[in-house]
């Protein structure tokens, strides 16, 4: 990715390759992208991404645990979490279940 890109765009074109029915945490991206202690700058361009006018799969983007953390900012509490289960996950007490199971890496699954 091009040096002039914000890291704001940077994130939202790794967020789009996230494959349907998987899932990835803010730290994954961060480290993706060679900032691996930026996991709070990932959250904030998740949060800056429903401003955007195409779609962003912001919802397949969570803490490191699986835990639902970005969810108050979909619009409705459960919102992010019907977003997940359209796709086939399953979100217990706003975490995901077997997150290893559905966990997209963009280390292992892309390259720079």
């Amino acid at each position: 990715m091009a040096n002039d890109i914000s890291f704001f765009e940077k994130v939202y074109a790794v967020v789009e390759l996230i494959p349907y029915g998987r899932a990835t945490s803010y730290g994954a991206i961060a480290r993706f992208l060679g900032s691996g202690c930026s996991s709070r700058m990932v959250g904030w361009a998740m949060n800056a991404s429903h401003q955007k006018l195409h779609h962003i799969p912001a919802h397949r983007v969570v803490n490191r645990n699986g835990l639902l953390t970005g969810k108050n900012h979909f619009g409705g509490p459960d919102t992010m979490r019907q977003l997940l289960e359209s796709e086939g996950i399953v979100v217990e007490n706003d975490q995901i279940i077997n997150f290893n199971n559905v966990f997209w890496d963009p280390s292992k699954e892309l390259e720079l």
